[in-house]
Parts: structure tokens; C-alpha cells; sequence
């Protein structure tokens, strides 16, 4: 038990370690390397984009909506079921 206590206290520190960055970190990519022109600039949309793109959005919200209802309903009915078998009705 004492060995497994062991262990679990040094990957902890270990992990704490890796996790926990300096103040002066050292940038992941070299200075001299720099991001493709094509990453970096910013596209405007027209306003039609603009309007599919929240449509869409607003589809995606509602399904997931839809669903959370639909899972909700089935686990109610599950549970009245489940009270009418205990009761014996």
C-alpha cells in the first residue's frame, strides 16, 4: 500500500511539473519561422455568409435542443415505468 501511495505522489509532482510553466518560457517555435501569410489574415464575409452561417447555427443549437428534450422525455417515461412496477400496477 505504501508503495502505491509512493508512486501515485511522484507522478502527481511529476505531472504538476509538466504542467506548471516559468514566467520566461521559451516561445514552442523558433523566431525566424513565422506563420504562412495565408493563416494570418482575416476574411470578411458578405452579409449573405454571414446569415448562413448563423442559420446554421441556430439548426445545430436546436437539434441538440431537440435531443436533450427527446433523452429527457425517455428517461421520465422510463422512471413512471419503473414506479408502476414497483407499485404493482
Amino acid at each position: 500500500m505504501r508503495k502505491l501511495t509512493l508512486t501515485v505522489a511522484a507522478l502527481a509532482s511529476l505531472c504538476g511539473a509538466a504542467l506548471v510553466t516559468p514566467a520566461l518560457a521559451v516561445p514552442a517555435s523558433p523566431a525566424g519561422v513565422a506563420a504562412p501569410e495565408a493563416m494570418t489574415t482575416t476574411v470578411a464575409m458578405t452579409p449573405m455568409e454571414r446569415r448562413m452561417m448563423h442559420r446554421r447555427m441556430e439548426r445545430r443549437m436546436m437539434h441538440r435542443r431537440m435531443e436533450r428534450r427527446m433523452m429527457h422525455r425517455h428517461m421520465e417515461r422510463r422512471m413512471m415505468q419503473r414506479r408502476m412496477m414497483r407499485n404493482g400496477m
